[in-house]
């Protein structure tokens, strides 16, 4: 749900798809308004999921997909060993602490894409199964993906904080703007 695009997004396309990831961070967000850490950190529906979980696990993930395409080492790379720990909070971590990590990637992640020359601009692909072999994609193809990748998991938030206590999208919002 897009509950505001600033007016830099329009007729400019690094601004458009800045702010349309930024409206999908700002769902997940607002998921936690109002919850303590142990609200938050619980899983109420059928999903392993919790709403701390996916906060640490989107930052994570904006993280590791900006680092690929900064062709840069990713300080917080997970192994298959502790690849679950991505999705969920440790002792010494809360939320705000996760949140502020978040936004300081999303600060990294629109000045990156701002000082880029192009768009169209590439960056290789991990060798995986799941990528095709010398796999390149662009800057937009990365900006559509966080997108996508946020979306998919706002809507688990959505149904996770439904399941809390009922709360949707539009409660949120209008508890957040007061």
């Amino acid at each position: 749900m897009v509950t505001h695009v600033p007016a830099e997004a329009h007729g400019d396309e690094r601004g458009a798809l800045i702010a349309f990831a930024e409206a999908q961070r700002g769902a997940l967000r607002r998921s936690v308004l109002g919850l303590t850490e142990e609200q938050a950190a619980s899983r109420p529906s059928a999903s392993e999921l919790s709403l701390s979980g996916l906060l640490k696990h989107v930052a994570e993930v904006e993280l590791t997909w900006l680092r690929m395409a900064q062709q840069r080492p990713n300080e917080r790379q997970r192994s298959q060993d502790d690849w679950a720990n991505g999705f969920r909070l440790a002792e010494d971590e809360s939320i705000p602490q996760v949140l502020e990590f978040w936004d300081g990637v999303a600060r990294e992640t629109e000045e990156f894409i701002r000082a880029v020359p192009s768009l169209d601009d590439t960056f290789p692909l991990p060798p995986a199964p799941w990528f095709p072999k010398d796999g390149r994609v662009s800057m937009r193809w990365l900006m559509l993906h966080l997108v996508e990748e946020f979306a998919r998991h706002a809507g688990h938030a959505d149904i996770v904080r439904e399941s809390l206590d009922g709360k949707g999208a539009f409660e949120l919002v209008a508890l957040e703007r007061g």
